[in-house]
């Protein structure tokens, strides 16, 4: 018994998001890795300079909980990305929480990729 309350504490416990570097993203995406890219920002931020990842899906945040189920059905691995990395981190905690098993956030976001030098749309 005394192992497993932990046990059910912890499961119980919203998971941390998982993080992805930008360089790991680009070599999935070149390999041809079916990734879901999820753009958290609003629809200004995503259209302007520098842009976007390339095949970046725009859910803003407040959006999401009604989309949850959408991506669900969807059934492929999601990175969650932003301006930095705070909202795509509240964002993956969401989808975490709502079930989605495969979450990941961009480290960094769309300022990390393009310092690295990737292209942005």
């Amino acid at each position: 018994m005394t192992t497993f309350l932990p046990r059910l504490f912890r499961r119980l416990r919203p998971q941390e998001p998982r993080w992805i570097e930008s360089d790991e993203l680009q070599r999935r995406l070149s390999a041809g890795d079916s990734v879901m890219l999820l753009d958290v920002r609003q629809p200004d931020e995503f259209t302007a300079p520098p842009g976007h990842l390339p095949g970046a899906v725009n859910v803003p945040l407040g959006e999401l909980p009604d989309r949850t189920s959408d991506l669900a059905r969807r059934k492929q691995p999601i990175v969650v990305v932003c301006k930095t990395d705070r909202r795509s981190a509240r964002a993956a905690a969401e989808l975490s929480a709502a079930g989605l098993k495969d979450v990941a956030v961009l480290r960094g976001g769309t300022d990390g990729w393009h310092q690295r030098g990737l292209a942005l749309e």
